[in-house]
């Protein structure tokens, strides 16, 4: 079962919402809340696999609330207004239903989260058992990366850009912390704050700097050490 909330200050708009998530089976309703704040400390005390939550509600907007969430469960947002789609994007939301719903829109995205949620209790089970991939969730999709097709992988601020060989760069909502624990740490190594690179996949290093094609990776003072351990280890003379 997926545990539910749903967050919405309009009263016939949370009833239907709320209607439709005990109407669907692998769904479990365990909150209702007609304002985010109340939502808030009950997301923080709380285990939530889901939220349906409204954009435009008043003191702290369903956006902000988003934004503002340490422990998050995944969001499928609903409201009145189209214009909040790219921000729907930029917080990695699983969809955006647009109001008035009816129960064949809410079934349809919330057969998108099932099948998200198994496969990523797939991708779970994978991982322990295969470190050849990894699986990563990109705008509204889950992609399969092969780790031995990264080159290097690019933070920027909440997202990373993960550099494969031969294919578009993949961006997700990530810490360079936690897609560093998933790498193996025998072919990957953080060289800089915002670099991590596949050790396997260095052609050249010039003046502390790695060249992949046209682009220079800088080591930092923080990881030079480290670094350059590994070069002497497999320096030949």
């Amino acid at each position: 079962m997926i545990k539910c909330i749903a967050i919405d200050d309009e009263p016939l708009a949370l009833q239907q919402i709320s209607g439709y998530i005990e109407k669907t089976g692998f769904l479990e309703l365990i909150g209702c809340f007609d304002n985010a704040i109340e939502a808030l400390q009950f997301i923080n005390t709380n285990d939530i696999d889901l939220m349906f939550l409204d954009i435009q509600m008043p003191d702290l907007n369903g956006m902000d609330l988003a934004k503002s969430l340490e422990k998050k469960p995944e969001i499928i947002f609903t409201t009145a207004y189209s214009e909040y789609a790219v921000d729907g994007f930029k917080v990695n939301a699983l969809d955006y239903l647009l109001k008035p719903l009816d129960y064949a829109t809410f079934l349809k995205a919330a057969n998108k989260a099932q099948a998200h949620f198994d496969l990523l209790e797939k991708s779970k089970t994978d991982l322990q058992a295969n470190s050849n991939h990894l699986f990563i969730k990109s705008e509204y999709k889950i992609i399969r990366i092969e780790i031995e097709n990264i080159l290097y992988i690019e933070g920027m601020r909440e997202y990373v850009r993960i550099h494969l060989d031969n294919a578009k760069p993949i961006m997700s909502l990530l810490s360079m912390k936690k897609i560093e624990q998933k790498l193996p740490d025998d072919s990957f190594m953080r060289v800089h704050r915002s670099y991590i690179v596949n050790l396997k996949k260095i052609r050249t290093i010039e003046r502390n700097r790695i060249i992949f094609d046209d682009v220079y990776i800088p080591v930092s003072e923080q990881y030079k050490a480290k670094f350059q351990n590994y070069i002497d280890n497999n320096f030949l003379i």
